[in-house]
């Protein structure tokens, strides 16, 4: 980048004042030669590889020592070139010729001269403010190659400061410069991700907020001239906010049953491993092993090795030995925690094989007669086990997972607890005893059928999300995405009609999830009061509810038994048709407490934590909503840098 020669002198010294720095005239590179010996410069390019090492026929002329100085070259008295000479040092060991390679590298340049004889190299053209590594080597190559790295001095107009939340970007540079600023994401593989860039005049402060720091942000600068070199820093590498923020905006992406992704801004040592998180706030438990950690890169697809999938396997991503991300990635689309256990079994030499229960204080062998729920049940398991009745999730020639479920025991269990409550209770007054199912009714919750259009797959995990999110309230959510043997067992319209009898008839609540394709279908039957076969897929059963539905609505059933619903930035409230706007329809996530206050049961006091409860429905809800609206890959609003950020940033104007 051609500055003032009194500007790369200060920026040099160790004081403000000016360093004389040795200044070269003229384009042209040159070479000189150590008394006694000849050298000249090849004028064609070389390729930068030195090859392998082999055999030197006899005594060789090779490198032994690199020394590197700073000289300016001038094309006038102030235009001048910070360039890097270079001197190598030869061993002679004989009278002969030998041809030396120079390898120069610095972001985003690379170069090689060829060269004859013991020589100094005038120059590398670099810029202020970068590393620049430089190789030499015979050719052919007869021994290891030497090395030298350089970290040139930073730029004397560049200052990056922090205030607080902010960080400024000060370039101090005369009222009548132009030069151009880019910032984008190094990335150790691919091209870099430009995040901002615009065309400046003049002294400049940029403002970054603290969240836009991650450790691969840079910053590129350069003069608006023809073939300027451009001089990039990376400043916040190191920087405890910028990593923070880096695993703050990473996520975890399920593409397939077994296939994920890892989407971060910039790259990052990690590894990963399933693990089994059951129900009640227990940690997740790493299956490792039978399965072992994985190593991560960001951006790359990557698979586990299931049969089957599971709403209580998660992806756990630790880095330095440190957990920094756990989901369920399962979850979203096969329902909330189920009360499984999960059986390991480990195969040895001649056929032998064992089984332990996984539990929270270990792996309980089965049969045991530990006294933990999984050795008391593990005659029952065993059975469940020999009978088919556990899903197999995992299974190579060291071992298997199975996945077995309790809620049968747990009910039998119950039962038993039940009966002798009714026998000790059998003097109570029917009051009492009507109290009682009262409560039991009310611990329940009340029941929650909803109903949506299957837009595209995308939309459908959003919907798994908000049905998981209901789950942990006291609400029975039922959706057909939780439901497709059945769905498939009864076809769409017996289903829901079903549901929505049972449903009513426990005095639940039907909600009706609006979408474009919802109001479409919606808007089809009310014109024409039938809808052509074929328009959607067989597991649509909000296609197939209309036909009872508009019924409900049309005379005047709809009120205290139906809710609508659509999510912010995908449908307004106006768009849904008139008449099912008799019943409230709420956006999401923005009204959720009036939502939720809608899903409780009519005589139910408004309760104090509703708040709470919709904060936790919204954090639960908030990364299927990211990935919906910004999928891997798109810059999400809000998480643009610089200023104009947003629509229409990075159009270098």
């Amino acid at each position: 980048m051609p500055v003032p020669w009194f500007l790369l002198s200060l920026a040099l010294g160790r004081s403000p004042v000016v360093l004389s720095l040795e200044r070269l005239v003229g384009p042209q590179d040159a070479t000189h030669c150590s008394p006694g010996l000849s050298c000249r410069l090849w004028d064609s390019d070389i390729l930068c590889l030195p090859g392998d090492i082999v055999p030197a026929p006899g005594p060789v002329l090779a490198p032994t020592h690199l020394q590197t100085e700073l000289v300016l070259r001038c094309q006038k008295e102030t235009d001048c070139d910070l360039c890097l000479r270079v001197a190598v040092h030869l061993a002679v060991h004989a009278s002969l010729q030998a041809q030396v390679v120079l390898s120069f590298q610095a972001y985003p340049t690379a170069r090689c001269v060829l060269l004859e004889g013991s020589v100094v190299y005038d120059c590398f053209e670099a810029a202020l403010g970068s590393e620049v590594r430089i190789w030499s080597y015979t050719q052919p190559r007869y021994e290891k190659e030497l090395n030298h790295t350089q970290q040139l001095p930073a730029l004397p107009w560049l200052n990056v400061s922090a205030d607080g939340d902010n960080v400024h970007l000060v370039l101090n540079v005369s009222e009548e410069q132009h030069f151009g600023l880019s910032l984008y994401w190094n990335q150790v593989q691919g091209p870099p991700k430009p995040r901002w860039h615009k065309n400046l005049t003049g002294p400049q402060i940029i403002t970054l907020n603290h969240t836009d720091l991650v450790p691969c942000l840079c910053i590129q600068v350069w003069p608006l001239e023809p073939d300027s070199v451009r001089t990039n820093i990376c400043p916040f590498r190191e920087d405890p906010r910028a990593h923070q923020n880096l695993w703050q905006a990473a996520r975890l992406q399920l593409l397939t049953l077994q296939s994920w992704l890892l989407d971060a801004p910039c790259s990052l040592p990690a590894e990963a491993a399933l693990c089994w998180r059951a129900p009640g706030g227990d940690p997740c438990q790493p299956l490792v092993p039978p399965l072992s950690w994985e190593n991560v890169t960001v951006d790359k697809v990557l698979e586990f090795p299931l049969l089957k999938g599971h709403p209580n396997l998660c992806v756990q991503v630790n880095s330095s030995e440190k957990l920094q991300l756990q989901e369920c990635l399962w979850a979203d689309s096969l329902g909330p925690l189920k009360d499984d256990v999960l059986l390991l079994e480990t195969r040895g030499p001649q056929d032998n094989r064992s089984l332990c229960a996984l539990e929270p204080s270990g792996c309980t062998s089965l049969p045991s007669k530990a006294s933990t729920r999984a050795a008391r049940l593990g005659e029952y398991l065993l059975q469940d086990l020999q009978s088919g009745q556990c899903l197999q999730l995992w299974d190579d020639d060291l071992g298997a997972l199975w996945a077995c479920p309790m809620d049968k025991y747990i009910h039998k269990r119950w039962a038993l607890v039940w009966l002798a409550c009714l026998l000790f209770a059998a003097a109570l007054s029917l009051i009492l005893l009507l109290k009682k199912d009262h409560a039991k009714a009310a611990a329940r919750g009340r029941a929650a059928l909803l109903l949506y259009s299957a837009d595209d797959s995308g939309f459908e995990r959003l919907v798994g999300a908000l049905a998981s999110a209901l789950c942990q309230l006291p609400l029975r959510v039922a959706v057909d995405l939780w439901s497709r043997r059945e769905l498939s067992a009864q076809g769409p319209v017996a289903w829901f009609h079903a549901q929505r009898r049972q449903t009513l008839q426990e005095g639940g609540v039907v909600v009706l999830l609006f979408s474009p394709g919802a109001v479409a279908l919606c808007s089809e039957w009310l014109q024409d009061g039938v809808s052509g076969p074929g328009a959607h897929g067989p597991h649509d059963a909000f296609r197939a509810s209309l036909s009872c539905v508009l019924p409900d609505f049309l005379q005047g059933r709809a009120p205290g038994s139906y809710v609508g619903a659509c999510f912010d930035r995908l449908l307004h409230p106006d768009a849904v048709p008139a008449l099912f706007r008799t019943v409230p329809v709420f956006t999401l996530p923005s009204q959720l407490p009036d939502f939720l206050g809608a899903l409780q049961q009519p005589r139910a006091p408004r309760s104090g934590r509703l708040q709470e409860r919709a904060e936790q429905v919204s954090r639960a809800l908030q990364p299927a909503l990211d990935s919906y609206f910004h999928p891997p890959g798109t810059p999400a609003p809000g998480r643009g840098v610089g200023p104009g950020a947003g629509p229409g940033a990075g159009d270098g104007t």
